[in-house]
């Protein structure tokens, strides 16, 4: 099995991995890009761009994607698909372990998402960029004066609604718990005109066909009968959602919600290892700020390796 070294090695070849790698590579620093799957991860399955700047929004997000990686790979990353198992962040040299080999590098950046909780209702993987979706945010826009339903009853899926509520003709919150009386958020949300909320109900299928979802099947727990609800999109907010980390074993730091804790240059609590994008469970989950997270630790990291006291700018130079 071979061993590698280099000055930077990226887990991860979503948005913020690939930024990252652009702006290592162009600094001259040594970069391999560690990726799973480019087609699995939150940009790749979004159908529609609408809101990255300068992005035309006929453009998918796979599209998109594939630009930042032949952009980065031009610039002289390394990129890999690669299953990463393990990593040790011990030593000066930071190991990470893959049956494809080790990679030892300089510095390590975690740029492995947050797309941890597996399809779990039926139809969710069938639909998915096709009226399942995992960001309102994203995604709201496009369902505007049309049905959709939200599930879940965490507060992502209580922010999530309360975007939807702004281009939805309905809601249908589907909570198989009540919300709590104290929860500000959720009796608000239950305040509003277009949202219908569906207690103590369970989503059971996920119905459609080739031009995405037409609908929902739902039980309430005081009945035995499935109801349809008609309706064009359908958001996922279910616990489990959680970076991913585990392979990371306790050598980093965690917040309580499961995102690394990182300072305002993306820095870990160990040195020499950044994390950025989606693993860091921002409230914010857009590919425009993965990107920058990746810019600024690109820039920490180049200061890093060369002993720099500033962060240097990376212009365009002709």
């Amino acid at each position: 099995m071979e061993t590698i070294e280099t000055d930077v090695v990226i887990v991860g070849g979503g948005p913020a991995g690939c930024t990252c790698a652009l702006y290592t590579s162009r600094a001259d620093l040594k970069t391999v890009i560690l990726d799973k799957n480019p087609a699995v991860g939150a940009l790749a399955i979004t159908h529609q761009i609408a809101n990255y700047p300068g992005v035309s929004s006929e453009m998918s997000g796979e599209a998109l994607l594939d630009l930042m990686r032949e952009q980065a790979i031009q610039y002289g990353t390394d990129y890999r698909r690669a299953q990463v198992f393990g990593v040790d962040v011990s030593g000066d040299w930071k190991t990470v372990y893959t049956p494809e080999g080790t990679f030892k590098g300089k510095s390590l950046v975690l740029a492995s998402g947050a797309m941890g909780r597996p399809a779990s209702f039926k139809g969710e993987a069938d639909f998915l960029g096709r009226g399942v979706s995992y960001c309102a945010t994203c995604d709201g826009a496009f369902y505007r004066d049309r049905e959709v339903a939200v599930i879940g009853v965490n507060k992502e899926a209580i922010e999530e609604a309360q975007v939807l509520t702004k281009f939805a003709s309905t809601v249908h919150w589907i909570t198989s718990n009540d919300p709590k009386e104290e929860d500000l958020q959720a009796q608000a949300l239950l305040s509003r005109k277009n949202v219908k909320h569906w207690s103590k109900t369970r989503l059971m299928l996920i119905e459609g066909n080739e031009a995405g979802v037409t609908g929902i099947q739902v039980k309430n727990r005081a009945s035995e009968e499935h109801q349809t609800l008609k309706l064009e999109g359908v958001f996922v907010y279910m616990s489990g959602s959680k970076p991913i980390t585990d392979f990371l074993g306790e050598q980093v730091a965690l917040n309580d919600d499961g995102g690394v804790v990182v300072d305002d240059f993306m820095a870990t609590t160990s040195e020499g290892v950044w994390a950025i994008g989606d693993i860091r469970n921002t409230p914010f989950k857009q590919a425009v700020v993965a990107a920058s997270d990746g810019c600024i630790a690109a820039m920490a990291i180049d200061r890093f390796l060369n002993s720099r006291k500033s962060i240097r700018v990376d212009w365009v130079h002709s």
